[in-house]
């Protein structure tokens, strides 16, 4: 590779002068080179120039470098620039590849971008599991966009009742530099589907009450057609004699029931606002509650994600796989499969990478000794699995890179719609069988 010419063509690149990075890291290697790094930055300069078929040609160039490495990112750009190009089919499987790159750190990027390449297919249906992949992606620092997109799959499977639980945990998870309106007007148009018309005015309300924020013309009808629908069940209640107070109205309007305290809607606190002897709560400067915020955040999305792990797996289950997926839980099936998730604990030894992520908590203290049993570089297949509903043996037999097999048993529990690794075995012949 020409040294020379590649630190031209990324200084170029750094200035933002795209035209001339492709010029001169073009220069940078010989026809026929392998040279990952300079591959690279070419495909990333071809993607801001627009040229999105030399773009992705680009990076496959890069793929073709084993030493470079960087599977993952490589090929979710390459699905990026497919995808733009017109070639969503294309793009599915790049995607497809860079998921499946265990090293890749931050996979949501590449599911969100699967997601659209199957909405451009017409497949809603990955579509959405593919937005439900980036939404439980812990790395993801923004999971409500994803939510948001797995609600509008629900809308066009015809499942507002399931769109509605999306946006509304969209809601939970938006930072607060970002604007809720938009959720709240998708949100709105659940409701008015699934014929919850005060719950639709109140989201609707939401989202209007941001005063840049433009509906569409099919939400505001949908946002008139809602206060109508209220405006007409209460006339209709005050001709049967029986006229709610205004009181009862307005919390009937916002959604809540007979009975409810206004001030205290969930009847938990016992008070809302604090008390006015509680002058701490006023004495905090603006600084210090920011910094407190932060820390809260930070604190508690690992919890919610484990929330949200729970809420989208349940709504797989029962909604995108239908009755039947229900019926394949509890005979012991999930997603990924026990098989996958061995093959993928053995590869991982033998890639080097970190097998935390296949072990369950519950084994969080042997993973050394489970790493020190298996073996590294060995071709493994998988000969058997016994099933149940929340515990599963795997049977593998790896093939040693040394020559010669040997027999492993993997004990796996259910964590949600998939499985984890409790403990590894190696299988030895008894002194009765030899004999």
């Amino acid at each position: 590779m020409n040294q020379q010419a590649f630190e031209s063509g990324k200084a170029a690149y750094q200035a933002g002068d795209w035209l001339g990075a492709v010029s001169m890291l073009s220069g940078a290697k010989s026809q026929g080179e392998p040279a990952g790094a300079v591959d690279h930055l070419i495909g990333n300069a071809y993607m801001k120039l627009g040229r999105y078929d030399s773009a992705a040609d680009a990076y496959a160039s890069a793929l073709s470098d084993a030493s470079y490495g960087k599977v993952g990112a490589l090929s979710c750009n390459r699905g990026r620039a497919l995808l733009a190009a017109g070639r969503a089919q294309e793009a599915i499987q790049a995607l497809t590849g860079a998921v499946q790159d265990n090293s890749y750190s931050t996979p949501y990027k590449a599911y969100l971008v699967l997601g659209r390449a199957y909405e451009a297919t017409g497949d809603v249906r990955n579509a959405g599991i593919a937005y439900r992949s980036a939404a439980i992606d812990e790395n993801n620092p923004a999971p409500a966009g994803a939510l948001s997109d797995l609600g509008s799959c629900f809308m066009r499977l015809g499942r507002p009742v399931d769109a509605v639980e999306a946006y509304r945990t969209a809601l939970d998870f938006t930072t607060p530099l970002e604007s809720q309106s938009k959720v709240y007007c998708d949100l709105g148009l659940a409701y008015v589907a699934a014929n919850r018309m005060p719950e639709a005015v109140d989201a609707f309300s939401h989202a209007t009450s941001d005063a840049s924020f433009v509906m569409s013309p099919a939400a505001q009808a949908s946002y008139d057609a809602a206060r109508k629908a209220i405006a007409a069940a209460a006339a209709k209640q005050q001709q049967s004699g029986s006229a709610p107070s205004d009181t009862d109205a307005f919390l009937a309007a916002a959604g809540y029931g007979a009975g409810v305290d206004p001030l205290d809607p969930t009847g938990a606190s016992g008070q809302l606002i604090p008390s006015a002897e509680d002058t701490g709560f006023f004495s905090v400067t603006e600084e210090e509650l920011v910094e407190q915020d932060k820390k809260d955040r930070k604190v508690k999305r690992k919890h919610k994600h484990r929330g949200l792990k729970i809420f989208l797996v349940l709504l797989f289950i029962v909604v995108l796989v239908g009755g039947a997926g229900a019926l394949a839980y509890t005979q012991g099936f999930g997603w990924p499969t026990q098989e996958s998730v061995a093959e993928s604990l053995f590869q991982a030894k033998t890639n080097g990478t970190e097998i935390n992520k296949y072990i369950a908590d519950s084994a969080s203290n042997q993973v050394q000794m489970i790493a020190d049993t298996l073996p590294s570089g060995a071709t493994v297949t998988v000969d058997g699995v016994d099933r149940s509903m929340t515990e599963s043996t795997v049977h593998v037999v790896a093939t040693l890179s040394a020559g010669g097999q040997q027999q492993y048993t993997v004990q796996m529990v259910r964590d949600g719609v998939t499985w984890k690794v409790a403990s590894v075995q190696t299988e030895y012949a008894s002194a009765a069988s030899a004999n």
